[in-house]
This record gives structure tokens, C-alpha cells and sequence, in this order.
């Protein structure tokens, strides 16, 4: 018997019998997602953003930094514009290990990246090994998991390593984010990056972080890298 047919069996059941609870307001669940109706009717899809940075825009097309200076991402879907109910989501998945908080981000992002370019692989943004030594996880690999599964595509986490320990981005302002990762990444000597990569991560500020790390991956023989990211900060 096939086993995936049995676990998904069991799911099923178990979710007859304990309905999801959403996980921003405690309230019943809606359609089996940990997401209720109220809950599900505020979150803030990107719907018109720029294709090159997914800055929301009210206007289709590039936006004007992204005329000016093109940046070395070629893509960047950004599923939501950071703000409620992600911004409850996001710091419990982010900093308290709530990988269920994780697992619903996935969910969202899977109906909105099924239809982009489908890469050779997924690559999530690391930390670095003390940082995950300090959180005891590392929050991009664990929302890459889930959604990688769901989109059949191959998630490869070996291929980029962040190999300087980094001040939080957070705490710095935009000329700081940029030095402060501008060396952080490397491809490992013996790997061979495929043609085209996404770079994943939760949240996209400045986008320091995913530009640092998408030159590591070009300059190791990567041709395309594209973000995708859970939420946009405007």
C-alpha cells in the first residue's frame, strides 16, 4: 500500500476531528488551512509590483531605481506587501521557531509561484552557522522545504553558504545593508550552480541580502537568479 496515500489518510482524519485553528486570531480555520475567513480576506497579496525588485506599484512595469540601476536579480516575485496579518506571522516563524507559522507561509506562496518561471533549483538564503547554532534552525530553509515539495521543484541549500557572520540587517539602514553582507556569501569549490536559481527568503527590505547573495551564484556560473520572497517591505 502506498504509504503517502496512508499519512494522507491519517491527515485527513485528524483534521475531522481537531478543525485547524487559525494561527493569527485562534478562530476556526477556513477551507483546512490554519487560516480563517476573516484572516484570509486582509492578507496583503503584492497584486502590481515591479517585475525586477516586486516594489508594490500602482503602475505595471519597472520601477524607476530599477530603470536607473537594473539589479542582478532578473526576478522578483514578492507573493505579499509586508503588513497585517504577515506581520504576525512572519517574527513568530522568524525568531520563536514556529515552523507551523512556516509551514502556512509556504501554503500562501505555493497559488501565486506555480505560475512563475519554474527554475533548475531553489536555494535557500542561509545563515550563518553560528546564527543557527544561536536560533537552533534557519528560517529559509525551513519555509524552502515546504514549499519546494509543493511546487516539485529541487531544493538545493548546498549550493551558497554565508561564510562572514553578519550585524542583523534590521538594525542597519540601507548604505550599511549593503556592506554589511557585500562579501557574506560563497559557492562552495565544488559545486556547479544550474542555469537559473531562485534565491528564497521570508521578508525583502532593501533586498542587500538577495542581491550579496545572487552575485556569489552568478559569479560561480549561474546565468539567471530570480527572489522569491513571502513579503515585500514597501
Amino acid at each position: 500500500m502506498d504509504a503517502s496515500r496512508v499519512d494522507g489518510g491519517w491527515r485527513r482524519a485528524i483534521r475531522l476531528l481537531f478543525p485547524p485553528r487559525c494561527l493569527i486570531c485562534r478562530e476556526t480555520g477556513s477551507n483546512g488551512a490554519d487560516l480563517c475567513r476573516s484572516c484570509t480576506e486582509r492578507l496583503p497579496w503584492n497584486a502590481s509590483a515591479c517585475p525586477r525588485c516586486g516594489v508594490p506599484m500602482a503602475a505595471a512595469g519597472d520601477c524607476g531605481d530599477c530603470l536607473r540601476k537594473p539589479p542582478v536579480l532578473t526576478r522578483t516575485q514578492a507573493v505579499f506587501v509586508y503588513g497585517f496579518p504577515l506581520d504576525r506571522l512572519v517574527p513568530r516563524f522568524k525568531f520563536h521557531r514556529d515552523l507551523a507559522a512556516g509551514r502556512l507561509m509556504a501554503e500562501l506562496m505555493a497559488g501565486t509561484l506555480s505560475s512563475a518561471p519554474r527554475p533548475d533549483a531553489i536555494v535557500p538564503v542561509p545563515l550563518h552557522a553560528r546564527r543557527v547554532r544561536e536560533r537552533g534552525y534557519d528560517q529559509a530553509l525551513e519555509l524552502a522545504r515546504p514549499l519546494a515539495a509543493r511546487l516539485a521543484l529541487p531544493l538545493r541549500p548546498e549550493l551558497l553558504q554565508r561564510v562572514q557572520p553578519t550585524a542583523p540587517q534590521s538594525e542597519l539602514d540601507a548604505v550599511q545593508r549593503q556592506r554589511n553582507v557585500a562579501r557574506a556569501f560563497a559557492v562552495p569549490p565544488q559545486s556547479a550552480p544550474p542555469g537559473h536559481i531562485v534565491l528564497l527568503d521570508d521578508v525583502m527590505t532593501t533586498g542587500a541580502t538577495l542581491h550579496a547573495a545572487a552575485r556569489a551564484l552568478l559569479g560561480a556560473g549561474a546565468t539567471r537568479v530570480d527572489a522569491w520572497v513571502c513579503a515585500r517591505v514597501p
